[in-house]
């Protein structure tokens, strides 16, 4: 088969962990007689100041003729810390899911018992979690118009808007994940407060009788917040606007032990993109101590969900949890007093890959 790949290292430790994805990428590609094809391009920090913008055309051309997108983080403090900057990373990614059409982030959230005990939830708590997160990604707040601030600067403002279509479009796909999975859904908004979680309501209302061997159930943000650390067991797959899914998907890392652990593929009406989670780590940058692990399972969601190749991805799941069994990991999960670099564990994974 041929793989066509748009890889997007960005900011920060994004080179370094896309780096060693790449390196496993084309193992399990060698080993399985794929035909792999890919062309970097610039996103974020790096693209702003290469170019002026932290999305450009040209990244959006390459983006659009791949069959998947290979992504690393976005951010950088010299924006952070310059509230008064026009052009910032984030809006590369903002304007990446708008423009390719990247309407869900899903987020597996498993335990791995290598890391339970870095959890700061009791074992018996997290032992055997499976959930889904599924957040919406190109509506609400983030891209609500109004949005600005006052001309004396004392007064700030957004808007959160959704359309019909926007919610019909996440619920759907939500409820043809759950009956892949333990066929139940958790619709997660504010309807009690807002006028946007009101029509979600309402719209999940109708189509979960579209899906009548699902279980459906309905929960307010913040009771969902608490549960998720009560009860992480009791969720399948859970489904919720952009700015909550946003808060509940990153409260949810902690389940894992690790931010660095977590996956996520963005499927796009027009091409996905497969990323971890966490953020793009600016004081690692350039150490070699960066873990690569979310990374690298994110390129085990792209060989299934891009391409359709569950082998492929299984065999990757299957070298990430016997690195992490050998102790063969980075600093931030190591416990055994031996850390390794990320370079270090690229090559253990490929290794095993290759065997």
């Amino acid at each position: 088969m041929k793989l066509n790949i748009a890889v997007l290292p960005g900011d920060g430790i994004g080179p370094e962990i896309i780096g060693q994805a790449l390196r496993v990428t084309e193992a399990v590609c060698e080993k399985f007689g794929h035909e792999l094809s890919y062309e970097y391009a610039i996103v974020g920090a790096s693209a702003i100041d290469e170019v002026g913008n932290p999305y450009p055309d040209s990244t959006h051309e390459l983006c659009m003729s791949a069959d998947a997108v290979l992504f690393g983080a976005i951010g950088d403090p010299k924006y952070d810390n310059d509230p008064s900057a026009k052009v910032r990373p984030e809006q590369g990614l903002l304007a990446m899911r708008k423009k390719l059409g990247l309407f869900a982030n899903i987020r597996p959230v498993t335990t791995f018992p290598s890391l339970i005990h870095k959890s700061p939830l009791r074992a018996e708590l997290i032992e055997g979690a499976d959930f889904m997160c599924i957040r919406e990604l190109t509506g609400g707040m983030y891209f609500g118009r109004p949005q600005g601030r006052s001309e004396d600067g004392n007064t700030a403002y957004d808007t959160c808007v959704y359309t019909r279509e926007e919610v019909e479009r996440i619920l759907h796909l939500s409820y043809k994940y759950a009956q892949l999975r333990r066929k139940k859904v958790t619709v997660v908004d504010k309807a009690n407060v807002l006028a946007t979680s009101r029509l979600w309501r309402q719209v999940a209302q109708e189509i979960e009788k579209q899906y009548p061997d699902v279980e459906t159930e309905y929960m307010f943000v913040d009771n969902a917040a608490m549960q998720i650390i009560q009860w992480p067991k009791r969720f399948d797959v859970l489904v919720t606007e952009n700015l909550f899914g946003d808060i509940l998907t990153d409260e949810a890392s902690v389940i894992t032990g690790s931010l660095g652990m977590l996956p996520s593929a963005s499927i796009g009406i027009e091409t996905s993109v497969f990323e971890p989670i966490h953020g793009s780590y600016p004081q690692a940058a350039g150490k070699n101590i960066a873990n690569p692990l979310a990374t690298i399972l994110s390129a085990a969601l792209m060989f299934e969900y891009a391409f359709e190749l569950k082998e492929e991805g299984a065999l990757i799941r299957k070298a990430v949890d016997a690195s992490m069994d050998a102790g063969v990991v980075t600093e931030d999960i190591s416990s055994a007093g031996k850390a390794y670099s990320t370079s270090d564990v690229g090559d253990w994974i490929v290794n095993f890959v290759k065997k």
